[in-house]
């Protein structure tokens, strides 16, 4: 988890959402990321997407099946998945999701929506711990969201036709 916060922290300070991932295979970090959706431009690169990434190309370089893998491993993030995350790493079938804060927008393991245990189309229930370093993470998020966005549209105006 030092390792996810310690992301989380240099995303801040690339001015993007805080959130850390670390993924253990084994007990052996094969994947860490942050959020790079500002610097990407691309709204779907959260922490956990981008390791997933890097699970399937540490397999491809290590000639490891990727299902079997996946199915070891043990996801440390910062903030709960997001409702996309969680239904990657359960399509997944990792063994097992550690997190510090709730997700109150998009939460997908049980604050907003329960894809990591319903029941209609996933096989296997993802097993999920939260609350570790809970403070810490929603400390990060302050700090976040007292800053601004650069990446941020401009308002528009709304103009008052007389």
């Amino acid at each position: 988890m030092d390792q996810a916060f310690q992301l989380a922290q240099e995303g801040l300070q690339a001015r993007e959402v805080p959130v850390g991932c670390v993924m253990l295979y084994k007990n052996n970090v094969i994947a860490s990321s942050r959020n790079t959706i500002n610097e990407t431009k691309n709204a779907v690169r959260h922490a956990e997407i981008n390791c997933i990434d890097q699970v399937i190309d540490w397999c491809t370089e290590n000639n490891e099946d990727k299902l079997k893998v996946f199915q070891q491993i043990e996801v440390f993030v910062t903030v709960e998945p997001c409702i996309m995350c969680c239904a990657a790493l359960r399509l997944l079938s990792v063994s097992q999701v550690t997190f510090g804060c709730s997700n109150d927008r998009f939460g997908g393991c049980g604050t907003v929506l329960n894809v990591h245990n319903h029941s209609g189309f996933f096989d296997k229930e993802l097993k999920v711990t939260s609350g570790v370093r809970k403070e810490e993470a929603i400390e990060l998020l302050k700090n976040f969201y007292r800053g601004e966005n650069p990446n941020a549209p401009f308002p528009k105006v709304k103009k008052v036709v007389s």
